[in-house]
């Protein structure tokens, strides 16, 4: 199944939630108390925050690195944009890797900028990226609010998020790994990548 097929299964569920959600809700407030409806709002809130912070990944691409004399992915751009126009809190984004050896936490290291006219694997902001946390590249913000406020909102909202792979984790023709974005509200995101031979030093891993 492709990911625009998945991506419309998706879009589907999440719609049919939200319409059940409306349901539920109506039938709730003709039948419950005061506070019975302060308890039901809270919940139908939380849930509602659960089904429209749903970040989508469309692709992830590595780039190939001479390793004591071996071409490994060291740097990984995975290319996300929300599914619906919501506020989702990118600061507080969780990334874990899992090689199926070792798990790995990262968080985001508060660093976003706009991709400009720099090339992706060589603009600046890979300088700020450590091994224990991941930077935020916008493609298209119009307001500004991931660079300035890391806060996606709009569904037009592009971006990819960068993170360098430490020695342990770096990835070999035919390695896989987990990737799992984790947002502080919303559903979590779990993508197996696997490392393709490596003819160019540039590929998709989705």
């Amino acid at each position: 199944m492709n990911n625009n097929a998945i991506t419309g299964i998706s879009s589907v569920i999440l719609i049919s939630s939200i319409i059940l959600l409306a349901g539920v809700a109506g039938s709730v407030i003709m039948s419950s108390s005061d506070d019975e409806l302060v308890e039901y709002k809270q919940i139908l809130e939380n849930t509602y925050n659960e089904i429209t912070n749903y970040i989508q990944i469309k692709d992830i691409i590595g780039k190939y690195y001479s390793i004591e004399g071996e071409k490994r992915i060291q740097k990984i751009a995975i290319f996300i944009k929300p599914l619906f126009s919501n506020d989702i809190d990118a600061s507080e984004f969780i990334i874990k890797l899992n090689n199926g050896e070792q798990i790995k936490i990262l968080y985001n290291n508060g660093q976003t900028d706009f991709i400009h006219s720099n090339s992706l694997f060589d603009h600046p902001l890979w300088n700020e990226v450590r091994d224990n946390d991941f930077s935020i590249i916008a493609l298209h913000d119009k307001d500004r609010s991931l660079v300035d406020y890391d806060s996606i909102n709009d569904n037009t909202d592009m971006a990819y998020i960068i993170l360098k792979l430490t020695e342990e984790f770096t990835m070999s023709k035919g390695d896989t790994m987990t990737i799992t974005i984790i947002p502080s509200t919303g559903v979590k995101k779990i993508v197996t990548i696997e490392a393709p031979l490596p003819m160019q030093n540039i590929v998709n891993l989705l």
